[in-house]
């Protein structure tokens, strides 16, 4: 396993457009501090820190939902390493130095794992920190409560760069690779759409069985979870209440696309002529 990542990290050691990729994608995961002080122009002027967003144990569903907006950016590292792969012929040298398909496609994975555990740990930490800064709740039990939107947010990361490392491979371009994951949100939309509108009834049980709503539903939207906007919802006569909690089943059938698109990377390299 360390020999295979250590291959891979000295490629992107000198590759300096996934370096400037990678930086950027830290560099926003520490900008959601700075939202701390946004203020609203409401009498002397009120932080949105104030409104309770990043109290405990509400900061953990709020920054995993918000730091996983931007996984994009390391949805491009993920694919430019497969596109530099065949461009620059380094998966050819790398099979004929002896390195097989299947460990090419394992350092690949562990690539994709050691990213997801850097960004859910730098996520931790950074929540941890504006929560004890911030949160009216300081209390050790709720501080460590809902931590399961960390696990989320980790699952939720192998698993879109999973896909990506599958597009990347398939299309071995990776602007069309990216191309290609925008297109199928594009079907997943227009399929949901559909089902909305002739079987409403089953549409939701039928959707979360694809992979990017999956995905989705792992850590749903926060914002109306918040106390502030509910009773400002309630005051119009409109109910927010919902279920906002990480279920096992999401988990499971996000894990499952992950082992079926990691598999296919396999069979494609496999079948594939170098």
């Amino acid at each position: 396993m360390f020999r295979l990542l250590n291959i891979e990290f000295h490629k992107l050691k000198h590759n300096r457009a996934s370096k400037v990729l990678i930086l950027t994608y830290f560099i926003l995961l520490t900008s959601v501090a700075l939202i701390s002080v946004v203020k609203f122009p409401f009498g002397e002027g009120i932080r949105l820190a104030e409104l309770g967003i990043f109290n405990f144990p509400y900061i953990w569903h709020l920054n995993t939902y918000l730091s996983a907006l931007i996984k994009f950016f390391l949805l491009l590292v993920i694919v430019s390493m497969m596109a530099n792969e065949y461009s620059n012929k380094t998966l050819k040298q790398n099979l004929i130095d002896g390195l097989s398909k299947k460990e090419f496609i394992l350092s690949k994975f562990y690539t994709v794992i050691i990213f997801a555990v850097v960004s859910t740990i730098f996520v931790f930490i950074v929540s941890l920190i504006l929560g004890l800064i911030y949160s009216d709740f300081n209390e050790t039990a709720i501080i460590f409560s809902d931590l399961e939107y960390l696990a989320a947010f980790f699952v939720k990361l192998v698993g879109f760069f999973s896909f990506g490392l599958f597009l990347g491979i398939l299309i071995k371009r990776s602007a069309f690779a990216v191309g290609a994951m925008l297109v199928w949100a594009i079907i997943e939309s227009f399929v949901k759409g559909m089902l909305y509108w002739k079987f409403e009834a089953f549409a939701e049980k039928i959707m979360q069985f694809f992979p990017l709503e999956a995905m989705m539903n792992l850590i749903k939207e926060p914002f109306t979870r918040l106390s502030a906007v509910k009773s400002l919802a309630s005051q119009v006569g409109e109910d927010l209440s919902k279920d906002f909690s990480v279920h096992f089943t999401d988990i499971a059938i996000v894990s499952v696309w992950t082992a079926i698109f990691i598999y296919l990377s396999y069979r494609l390299l496999k079948r594939r002529d170098l």
